[in-house]
């Protein structure tokens, strides 16, 4: 048996409704209890809105890859000329977890990051899930030593359960061959 090779491509606002169901599964949804790498412990509510989401999509400095057929996704934001990119809003579905798909898809986020002319990829987890922040760490990235808040209130970030979450700042080198 033959298996068909993972496509990752940018993806375009006809995207944005499956997006929107591939992100909540994954994030908060019931189905993302599944998985290991739900927030739903943490944050009650939308991940991102449909609005929010086009919004990105439409911003020339934001690119959201898709794996396969929604699968997956990440967010890639770089400036031109900047040295940092930042990975985010990455997806995968539960059903998917643990299949190497999040790898490949920050493998080309990185890519994409460094055919743009970023050095470093920067990301932001909440502190409290110790376990997305190791596998993030299995790949590469270490912790800054920087926090973030979190942004209660703002559009799109859903209903947290406690008032203290912040988020863990994260690096990784993107010249090959140099340290992290």
């Amino acid at each position: 048996m033959t298996s068909v090779p993972l496509t990752i491509r940018p993806a375009v606002a006809q995207d944005v409704d499956a997006l929107l169901a591939l992100i909540h599964a994954a994030y908060r949804g019931e189905g993302g209890r599944t998985g290991w790498t739900t927030e739903a412990d943490l944050i009650d509510g939308p991940r991102t809105t449909r609005d929010l989401l086009a919004a990105d999509l439409a911003d020339p400095a934001i690119t959201l890859l898709v794996a396969g057929d929604h699968e997956g996704c990440a967010a890639v934001t770089h400036r031109a000329g900047e040295p940092t990119a930042s990975f985010g809003m990455f997806a995968v579905s539960p059903a998917a977890q643990g299949s190497g798909l999040g790898k490949a898809l920050q493998a080309a986020a990185e890519e994409h990051a460094r055919a743009g002319g970023a050095i470093t990829m920067e990301l932001c987890v909440i502190d409290r899930r110790v376990e997305l922040i190791a596998w993030y760490e299995r790949r590469g990235y270490v912790r800054t030593g920087e926090t973030r808040p979190f942004p209660y209130g703002e559009p799109g970030v859903g209903f947290p359960h406690d008032d203290d979450l912040r988020f863990a700042v994260l690096a990784k080198s993107l010249v090959p061959n140099s340290a992290s």
